[in-house]
């Protein structure tokens, strides 16, 4: 096999009571990506459609992930291409540079014969986000990589728990057409936290993931609260409470901040009430004429796959 074609999907992280250890992967939102395998040696981004993002190597969070992963395979007698035709908008709060960093090493791992596990292979794409946010961050690279609902238990040494999503969970997020930066959205959180909030939040943590494997749906909804990042980030994204309220006033098991924003993400249980939740969303921002994207997505249980 010299070539393979794939599907990067799209990813909501921290699930608001889980920063930087939960996500999960969506199924219908996402980048595609070709990696051939070519004679010159190193690693070459030869086209990028969609987006304006550099084609150097070190530049671009592809090229930095797959770099990161031939560091540790010793030297090849032969090299790889990778095309990036992106749909997922920079900065959006779903996953842009993970999509590009999994997609890329999950590619050159599958021309290579598979030496490394799809979990081995997160911690490659971990250095394609550290270039983009400043952090080398898993909780959107683990669920594209793996599929379904990811807990990172611990970056040192990297422990990651993949979780199945229940049949019925679905996902809605609206992407206001504004660019909110990772490392703007880091800035104005706070290094310290009190003890009562970090009480409250590991609670929600225990709760969120206890639902996940109970299929408690409500269990879930319950745990769906953010107590430490979303008061601070709100305030950057446009129309924040009245999306979540309305999300809630629709069905919502529960909504939040998807990632660092300005994506705003709601689960619920079932398609039609997440499709009711998308056009109560998408009426809010119609009022305030404000562009906006909007995706209603199942769990995926596979993560990146060929084409």
């Amino acid at each position: 096999m010299k070539e393979i074609k794939l599907f990067c999907p799209a990813t909501i992280a921290n699930l608001s009571c889980g920063f930087d250890v939960l996500g999960l992967c969506l199924d219908n939102a996402g980048d595609e990506m070709i990696v051939r395998k070519v004679a010159q040696k190193g690693v070459r981004i030869t086209k990028i459609e969609g987006a304006n993002l550099p084609l150097e190597t070190d530049k671009n969070v592809s090229g930095v992930a797959a770099l990161a992963m031939l560091e540790t395979l010793g030297e090849l007698d032969f090299g790889f291409e990778i095309e990036i035709y992106k749909h997922i908008k920079a900065g959006s709060g779903i996953g842009s540079s993970a999509a590009s960093s999994a997609g890329a090493v999950f590619g050159i791992n599958e021309l290579l014969g598979r030496p490394y596990s799809r979990k081995d292979l997160v911690q490659f794409a971990m250095q394609g986000e550290k270039l983009a946010s400043g952090n080398a961050h898993a909780d959107n690279v683990a669920p594209a990589l793996l599929g379904g609902f990811t807990l990172v238990r611990s970056y040192a040494p990297l422990d990651i728990i993949r979780i199945d999503s229940p049949e019925e969970l679905f996902a809605t997020v609206v992407h206001p057409q504004i660019e909110l930066k990772t490392s703007d959205a880091r800035s104005v959180l706070k290094q310290n936290v009190s003890l009562k909030s970090a009480i409250m939040q590991w609670g929600n943590v225990g709760g969120l993931v206890a639902g996940l494997y109970t299929k408690d749906y409500d269990l879930i909804g319950r745990s769906l609260h953010d107590e430490i990042v979303e008061p601070l980030r709100s305030v950057l994204i446009p129309g924040f409470d009245q999306i979540k309220q309305t999300a809630l006033e629709n069905g919502a098991l529960g909504s939040g901040i998807s990632g660092s924003g300005p994506s705003i993400f709601a689960l619920s249980r079932g398609k039609n009430t997440a499709d009711q939740i998308a056009k109560a969303m998408s009426d809010v921002y119609e009022k305030m004429n404000l562009p906006y994207e909007i995706h209603v997505s199942k769990i995926n249980p596979d993560g990146v796959r060929i084409l």
